[in-house]
């Protein structure tokens, strides 16, 4: 064990450093208790053999301050006080002493004490461990493994805080599986639970170095990705939508044939006055609008659409029903979205209001843009009418 020894009298302090060396332990000793102090913090030790009365911190000032101290292990404490001392012994159990020694030094009695300080610490340090490891599994989802909710709150205001002050962007992805009741339906709960691990895999996986996936609840998930503009972060939602759909799991209640997901995106650009709530929100309502759209798509809100008067102006910008698009494909709402493949949200619902067939919409918005073999749509960003897409 490491093991501290403090002491004023050279001969006393030799004499303890003698025998906690000959009983195999690393020692470091101290003249007083301003220097004992200092050596505690640096050498951190497992057991602190110390003197009661000496120049600066004495023994018992020197425990309160050891006991005050914020800190994961234990040390253990043995007060040495002269013989008879009955209030000394006392003072120094009701300060933070684990045991006592009277003075002169007996080898046997500093052993015994030394055995019985090595079952205590160890005995601390597993359940520091045991701390430690509740603490994590507080924070993850046991089934997928992921961050869980209860951690979104802190780790959100530390990122929006920091993101403030240096005037980053960072944005949010709110991605839900589509028709998953139907899917437990119909391959059962054990099916259900594989297909929440494999989608949460596919997610992390393919999310960048900095970003954090979170299980949000149910089949909901959360992708928080800092340093991420809109455009930027609609790629990324977009590149993680089409890997949950490029697992390949089976659905019968799906379009597609395939177990897939929708997303909703929201971003916090420098200035901006709205909360990380506020944003968590907004991802809400964009995933609300996918989902009310069309199966595994993603949606999202751009941040300079939004009007400062708050939620209610950005959610109007979502999306339009498919009824008003016509004139949202002539005033420019809807915008392709700048992504490796799918085409824009406006050519789709287009197609799928009937207002226009979706080849012919996809060549009037953008050569590049295609839909899949399904027509489904897979990333558009909504702005506000009278502006492009960014």
């Amino acid at each position: 064990m490491r093991i501290l020894v403090v002491d004023d009298d050279p001969s006393s302090l030799m004499l303890a450093q003698t025998f906690v060396e000959e009983l195999g332990h690393s020692c470091v000793t101290a003249t007083d208790g301003d220097m004992a102090w200092r050596l505690f913090i640096e050498y951190q030790p497992e057991v602190l053999v110390s003197d009661r009365d000496m120049p600066g911190l004495n023994g018992v000032q020197l425990c309160r301050a050891i006991r005050k101290a914020a800190r994961d292990s234990y040390t253990y404490i043995i007060l040495v006080t002269s013989a008879g001392e009955h209030g000394d012994q006392l003072s120094g159990m009701e300060a933070g002493a684990d045991d006592y020694l009277t003075k002169p030094l007996d080898p046997l009695a500093l052993e015994t004490r030394l055995l019985a300080a090595r079952r205590v610490t160890s005995l601390h340090e597993q359940l520091a461990k045991y701390r430690t490891e509740l603490a994590v599994l507080a924070r993850t989802d046991p089934l997928t493994k992921l961050r869980n909710r209860l951690t979104v709150a802190d780790d959100l205001d530390l990122l929006h805080r920091r993101s403030q002050r240096y005037g980053r962007s960072y944005s949010l992805a709110l991605f839900d599986i589509d028709a998953f009741k139907p899917y437990n339906d119909t391959y059962g709960h054990q099916a259900g639970d594989e297909a929440l691990r494999r989608v949460a895999q596919a997610l992390d996986r393919r999310a960048r170095q900095g970003d954090t996936v979170y299980r949000y609840g149910g089949e909901e998930f959360l992708v928080v990705l800092p340093e991420q503009s809109p455009p930027a972060a609609l790629n990324a939602v977009e590149r993680l939508r089409a890997g949950v759909e490029l697992l390949g799991i089976p659905h019968a209640g799906s379009p597609s044939g395939l177990l897939t997901i929708s997303g909703g995106v929201s971003s916090y650009i420098a200035g901006r006055q709205v909360s990380g709530h506020e944003l968590l929100r907004e991802a809400d309502l964009a995933l609300y609008r996918a989902k009310a759209t069309a199966p595994n798509i993603v949606v999202g809100c751009d941040p300079i659409g939004v009007s400062a008067a708050g939620l209610s102006t950005s959610a109007e910008y979502l999306a339009p029903d498919p009824e008003d698009l016509s004139g949202s494909l002539a005033s420019g709402t809807l915008a392709p979205a700048d992504t490796d493949g799918g085409p824009s949200l406006a050519a789709s619902l287009a197609g799928r209001a009937g207002l226009v067939r979706p080849e012919e919409a996809r060549e009037q918005v953008a050569a590049e843009h295609h839909a899949d073999e399904h027509g489904c749509v897979h990333a558009a960003i909504v702005t506000p009418s009278g502006g492009p897409g960014t």
